[in-house]
């Protein structure tokens, strides 16, 4: 005990201090061959794997890019596509529109055409029928005059008589 009584820190002794000195050596040997190569390459290790990983970051960040490069263009693409479809629907709505048009007119036009032909037909049977009936209505009128003319007979002479003699005369 007295030993650790007489020490001071201020003031080592030499021998404590060769000792001191040799086992922070030799610690500093065995440190450097156990723990810090294997602490150094662990380190290294590490920062290879940072590396590795920033590496691989920045290499899928160009990728990304690229892919979105290249859905921008699909998209584009897409849109062009969707477009020219429906150009074409427009179009082929119009033709479709159009087509009816047209046989609608010529429908229409059949139609009137027909119903035309039909009115003059019936305006020429209803003609017909109304000559046939001012015909019938004639020949009636006639033969009631005539035979209330033919009732005397004598006039009837004197006028059959003068008719002739006017015909001579021309």
């Amino acid at each position: 005990m007295l030993f650790l009584a007489d020490f001071n820190v201020l003031k080592p002794e030499p021998g404590l201090l060769i000792w001191t000195t040799i086992i922070f050596f030799i610690f500093w040997f065995l440190m450097s061959r156990f723990a810090f190569k294997p602490i150094g390459a662990a380190l290294k290790q590490r920062e290879d794997d940072i590396q590795s990983a920033l590496d691989e970051a920045k290499k899928a960040r160009l990728e990304m890019s690229n892919l979105q490069a290249e859905n921008e263009k699909l998209l584009a693409h897409a849109r062009e596509e969707r477009s020219a479809i429906l150009k074409e629907a427009k179009d082929a709505k119009d033709e479709i529109i159009s087509e009816a048009k047209e046989r609608a007119n010529a429908e229409y036009k059949r139609k009137v055409e027909s119903a035309l032909h039909d009115i003059e037909n019936q305006k020429q049977a209803a003609m017909i029928a109304l000559k046939n009936q001012a015909g019938q209505m004639a020949v009636e009128i006639a033969e009631k005059i005539l035979r209330r003319e033919l009732a005397n007979k004598s006039e009837q002479e004197a006028y059959a008589k003068s008719l002739a003699d006017s015909i001579k005369l021309n």
